[in-house]
């Protein structure tokens, strides 16, 4: 396919900016289509760029956790994750320079979440959250060997347990739809496909 000759770029001609406060830039947008069309509404959002991490501990066990998701107004299974701390005290907008390390923010949500730490790191992808209606992106890391060393130091909306899960229970759940996360899904399947190559 020559790419050259797609013009399948939109451009967005108008924008409104429904909720814009420190947490979120949630927004109403039209978009003129290729053929000249303009179409909308289209909703999208910003947020901030996170980290997931498929973390084991020295037996091999998935170091997992349990929380409440209010999307789906269910408590889910899933890896640890967290945000990258800006130094502008932004939670969203354009990349901010001195904007914490993706990888320290994996070893620092690691621990204040689970109380574990890894000396052996690996980063697997950088993937969009949701490209349809999200500009943030998910930094997907695999920590292996992983051992206890504190307990939790959760923040103040965090109310998480920690859970250790065998290979097969972790893809039982997945199967089954019970680890409801789609970004941690393909954190756990990069893991193994990286994990094969080593």
């Amino acid at each position: 396919m020559n790419k050259k000759n797609e013009n399948l770029t939109w451009e967005e001609v108008k924008t409104e900016h429904i909720v814009n406060d420190k947490w979120i830039d949630f927004r109403r947008s039209a978009y003129k289509f290729p053929d000249g069309t303009i179409y909308e509404p289209f909703y999208s959002y910003s947020r901030r760029n996170f980290v997931v991490i498929v973390a084991t501990d020295e037996d091999g066990k998935y170091i997992c956790v349990r929380q409440f998701r209010q999307g789906i107004g269910k408590v889910t299974t899933e890896f640890p994750a967290g945000g990258i701390e800006r130094k502008d005290g932004k939670e969203y907008g354009a990349p901010d320079e001195e904007a914490e390390d993706a990888l320290e923010a994996a070893k620092r949500e690691l621990q204040e979440e689970t109380g574990y730490v890894s000396d052996e790191w690996e980063k697997l992808l950088i993937v969009p959250s949701n490209a349809t209606i999200a500009d943030n992106y998910a930094y997907l890391y695999a920590a292996r060997n992983c051992r206890k060393t504190s307990g939790q130091d959760l923040d103040e909306t965090e109310f998480l347990n920690v859970s250790l899960y065998p290979r097969y229970e972790v893809e039982e759940m997945i199967r089954s739809g019970r680890f409801e996360q789609a970004i941690h899904i393909a954190a756990y399947y990069m893991s193994v496909y990286y994990n094969k190559l080593a």
